[in-house]
Parts: C-alpha cells; sequence; structure tokens
C-alpha cells in the first residue's frame, strides 16, 4: 500500500516553501514537500557574501545549460536554479523587488482574473517582514524578512545624487507607493544574514507541524495522473525509486526551468513532441515549455576615486570584516549584488519604467576563464530591459527524467530589444557624467569611453549581454490555447493538479523576480484552499 498525503508539492523554492507552510495551516490536512536537493544550512546560502560559491556549485546549482545564441554570436549560457530548499532565494542576489503596479495592471488585462495589483497586494503584505514598517503597501508580520543594506559605502550616495541630476526622481520605496525612480535596494536578509523562503517559511514551523513532510534529495520523474485527475508522484531518493500517493492534489512548484519539463515527462504538453519520446498524451497541450522569457542585461564598469567593497581587502581588512560579520553581522559579508536601484523609462509613451540600473559596489576582473573581485575601486552597473519581446522555448531531451531539458533563447530575437538596452545603457552613462559625479570618476572601465557609436555599442552588447537569471512564463496562464493553466492555476484539462511558480507568470515582471516568485507561493495557498473546499 503506497504512503499518501493530501497535498504533496513538488519543488522546495521560492514560491514551493511558502505554499507547502500555508497549505499546511489546517493542521487536518497532510503535506508532503518534495525537494530534489539539499539542505540550504550551509555556509555558502547563509553568508550573503558567499553567493558566487553558492551559484558556481553543483552542490547548490542545477547548472542549466542553454542551447547557442545566435543573436550573440552562439553565446552559451549556464542559467543557474537553485538546487536546495529555498531554491532560487537560497542562492539568488537577495534583492527584493515587488515589480510595478502596471505588470499586474496587464496580466488581468490579459483575462487573469484575480492577478491586478489589488488582487495580490494582500499577498505581498502577508509574507513581509519588513524593517521600513507597515503602511498602505508593506507588511511587518509576515514571515519574509526585508532588511536594508548593512555594508553601506558613500559613493553609494553620490550616485543617487548623480541619478537625480540626471533626471530621474527618488522614490523614498520602490516596493511602496511611489515604484519608478531611484532608491536604496532593499534584500531578503535577517539580521545580516541570508533569509530565504526555507529559512522564512519551513525551518521555523517544520517540528511545530506533524502535518508537514519535507523530503530532501527527492527527484520527481513524474506525476501519475489516471482519468483527469493527478493520483501519485513518482520520484527517486538515495537510488530507490518510491511512489507516494495525493489524496487531495499535487502543485507543481519546480521552476520556469523544470516545470514544463515534469508536465511533459507526466503527459501535458504539445502532442506531437510528446508522441516522439514515446510518451502517452494525456492532455495536448502546446503551451508546455513555450513563452520563456529573460530579462536581458549588460554592464557598465568604473574606476572611482572612493573606496567600493572592491579595495577594501587585504589580510587586515578581511580579518577585520570577518569579526565585523562574527558579532555584529555587518560588513562586506553582508553584501547583496545590489546596493541602489532605479526603474527609469527610455521613453516617454511607456507605461511603466523599461529598464533596471543596478549599482554593485565591487567589480568583476576576468582572466581566461577565470574571474576574480577586482582589487581596485570600481562599481559595476547592471542595466537590465524589464520587457523583452523575445521568447524561447523549453523541450524534452528525451523521455529519460534525468536528462536535463533544451533550453532555447534568444536574448535579441526582437531587434528592438536591443535597441532599448542601449538606451538604458545611455542612461546609465549618462549619470556618471553629471556634475556633481565628475570628483569622484577615475575612467570608464568597461566598454570604455572610447566606445560610443551605435555600431560599437551593439556590438558590445551581443559580446557581452547577460542574462539577469530571472526565466519565466514557460507554463503561463491565461485563457488562450497556448495557456497552461487557469487564473486559479489549475492545469488545463485535469482535476487536481497545478502549477505554482514563476513559470505561470504570462509576462515578465519589472525588476528581480525573486518576491513575485514567493507572492505566487502565497496567492496559489488561497486558491487551492479555495478549491479544495468547495
Amino acid at each position: 500500500m503506497l504512503d499518501s498525503y493530501d497535498i504533496i508539492v513538488i519543488g522546495g523554492g521560492s514560491a514551493g516553501c511558502a505554499l507547502a507552510m500555508r497549505l499546511s495551516e489546517d493542521r487536518s490536512r497532510s503535506v508532503l514537500l518534495l525537494e530534489a536537493g539539499r539542505s540550504d544550512k550551509h555556509l555558502f546560502s547563509r553568508i550573503p557574501a558567499a553567493s558566487p560559491l553558492a551559484i558556481g556549485s553543483p552542490d547548490f546549482n542545477w547548472m542549466y545549460q542553454i542551447e547557442a545564441d545566435p543573436s550573440r554570436n552562439n553565446k552559451v549560457d549556464m542559467w543557474p536554479a537553485g538546487r536546495c530548499l529555498g531554491g532560487g532565494s537560497a542562492i539568488n542576489g537577495m534583492m527584493f523587488i515587488r515589480s510595478h503596479p502596471y505588470d499586474f495592471q496587464h496580466w488581468l488585462d490579459l483575462g487573469n482574473t484575480g492577478w491586478g495589483f489589488d488582487d495580490v497586494l494582500p499577498y505581498f503584505k502577508r509574507m513581509e517582514n519588513n524593517e521600513r514598517g507597515e503602511d498602505t503597501y508593506r507588511g511587518r508580520h509576515g514571515p519574509q524578512a526585508v532588511s536594508e543594506v548593512r555594508c553601506p559605502v558613500s559613493i553609494t550616495d553620490k550616485w543617487i545624487e548623480a541619478a537625480q541630476e540626471a533626471g530621474i526622481p527618488r522614490s523614498t520605496d520602490l516596493n511602496g507607493e511611489i515604484p519608478e525612480g531611484l532608491d536604496y535596494c532593499q534584500l531578503s536578509q535577517k539580521n545580516g544574514l541570508r533569509h530565504s523562503t526555507a529559512h522564512a517559511y519551513i525551518w521555523p514551523e517544520l517540528k511545530k507541524r506533524k502535518n508537514l513532510t519535507v523530503q530532501l534529495n527527492a527527484e520527481v520523474q513524474r506525476v501519475i495522473c489516471e482519468n483527469g485527475r493527478a493520483r501519485a508522484v513518482e520520484y527517486t531518493n538515495e537510488g530507490k525509486t518510491k511512489r507516494v500517493a495525493a489524496n487531495a492534489g499535487v502543485v507543481i512548484s519546480a521552476g520556469a526551468l523544470a516545470s514544463p519539463k515534469l508536465l511533459m515527462l507526466s503527459g501535458y504538453g504539445d502532442g506531437e513532441q510528446l508522441h516522439e519520446h514515446g510518451i502517452d498524451v494525456l492532455a495536448d497541450l502546446p503551451g508546455v515549455g513555450q513563452n520563456l522569457q529573460e530579462h536581458p542585461a549588460m554592464n557598465l564598469e568604473i574606476r572611482v576615486k572612493l573606496p567600493t567593497l572592491s579595495s577594501d581587502q587585504g589580510p587586515f581588512r578581511n580579518i577585520l570584516h570577518g569579526m565585523n560579520f562574527l558579532f555584529r553581522r555587518r560588513g562586506p559579508l553582508t553584501t547583496s549584488i545590489g546596493h541602489a536601484h532605479a526603474l527609469v523609462h527610455t521613453r516617454s509613451d511607456l507605461p511603466a519604467p523599461n529598464i533596471q540600473i543596478i549599482l554593485t559596489p565591487f567589480s568583476f576582473q576576468k582572466e581566461g576563464e577565470k574571474i576574480t573581485l577586482s582589487k581596485e575601486p570600481e562599481l559595476g552597473f547592471a542595466i537590465g530591459l524589464m520587457r523583452p519581446r523575445s521568447r524561447g522555448q523549453i523541450r524534452l531531451r528525451s523521455a529519460l527524467p534525468n536528462d536535463k531539458p533544451i533550453i532555447e533563447h534568444q536574448m535579441f530575437g526582437e531587434n528592438e530589444d536591443l535597441k532599448e538596452l542601449l538606451e538604458g545603457f545611455q542612461m546609465a552613462r549618462k549619470i556618471i557624467h553629471q556634475e556633481c559625479f565628475k570628483p569622484y570618476l577615475v575612467h570608464e572601465k568597461f566598454p570604455g569611453n572610447k566606445v560610443e557609436s551605435s555600431e560599437e555599442l551593439e556590438t558590445i552588447a551581443r559580446e557581452s549581454a547577460f542574462p539577469m537569471y530571472h526565466p519565466v512564463g514557460s507554463c503561463k496562464m491565461g485563457q488562450d490555447e497556448m495557456a497552461v493553466v487557469d487564473h486559479n492555476l489549475k492545469v488545463r484539462q485535469t482535476e487536481n493538479l497545478w502549477v505554482a511558480d514563476t513559470s505561470i507568470m504570462p509576462t515578465l515582471t519589472s525588476g528581480n523576480t525573486n518576491a513575485t516568485a514567493i507572492m505566487i507561493g502565497e496567492r496559489a495557498s488561497a486558491l487551492i484552499n479555495e478549491q479544495l473546499n468547495k
């Protein structure tokens, strides 16, 4: 006889942890959370500055290889995905940005009832424990800590002054009433440590709730569906294949890269593709794996005259930093990827900001394949396009569950995306050449002052542009024939099978996507509870 649970959640990432915890608040319901990776209780995950070590380790990162991109001279990228409890929130840059209200209004306009900004705001507030306090837009009593930067550098303030001089308005809270303009970054940290969804939602509750079970190192092979209903889940653990029954339903929260793969392995996807791999078609859903989106970005790096985290190094300094972190949970070891950022318009006719500019108080130097932190006083800027037109796809490589999927995405498949990104780059350049910033600017390190013409900048972009690691959309929510789930996140043509992660996003949102992923988990729990209680 199979072990059974009422609800099985597949994937303990940003959305999955929030979802599992909320579903288990009903103590009469048993919930099993299956996570393919390891525990996030490790220094690589917990210490904020160790994020590059986590991303660089196959123990924490699935390291998906993308097919060669012809729009960037056949460049091959690695797209990360968290391979531990907490998922992306356990290895990412920790920037906490909710996106712009327009993004959710657009989802609503596409026919997704219940996903407008007024609908999702309560779930953003419910998740948060924000250092800035509670107001109409912010929460103070939720599980997810949101904090300020704990290792400020003075050059950040100078850049903010320059951005204002360049005409970018100051927002007191980009996650609040004014979601456009310029602000210091807010972080998913608590007391100087990374606060992943595992630490926010799962670890504090796991011992208290006998109805919540977490199984790590559980690689799901497929969801078993019969007669239009999800009945069980098959997974491997410690070399053994196991099967567990779902009495009430199954939720797939494996992320934008893995959720479509799992649906296809389970018989949900484009019928022709599934037949090619010998998979029985349970529902012909051509949209599974389609509509893949990602924020494209490019770098600007400068040398400055004030100290940065790059220059604040050395044997003695590093000992002081270690002591500062150990005893006060402050200093460079608490750093996130960004310390300040701006959401801006490059065109006056756009309904919402189309560019994000992120200031990083350090930069890297590359020697061959080796990337190390620069030791000079330098700043880096990531300029990202928020609403790209380019779309990619995810396909099965084979019917073998352990084979990673084929991921195809042309970053500049639509030339207008490249044009808008370069507009954002020129805006970032404009900021550093403001009069108030001139006393601090030494020179432009990359791409360099001599790179000026549109043709030169386009060449640089195609050579050096990179993904911001915000993949979404591959199991999109909607009503059209390419939609995979409806506005209740239920998989079409099936009962009691849902998807809840960034794959359901019909379009990309503004800024970093982790906060939105957590919101999706929160919102999904309410929707699923409503459906189960009918």
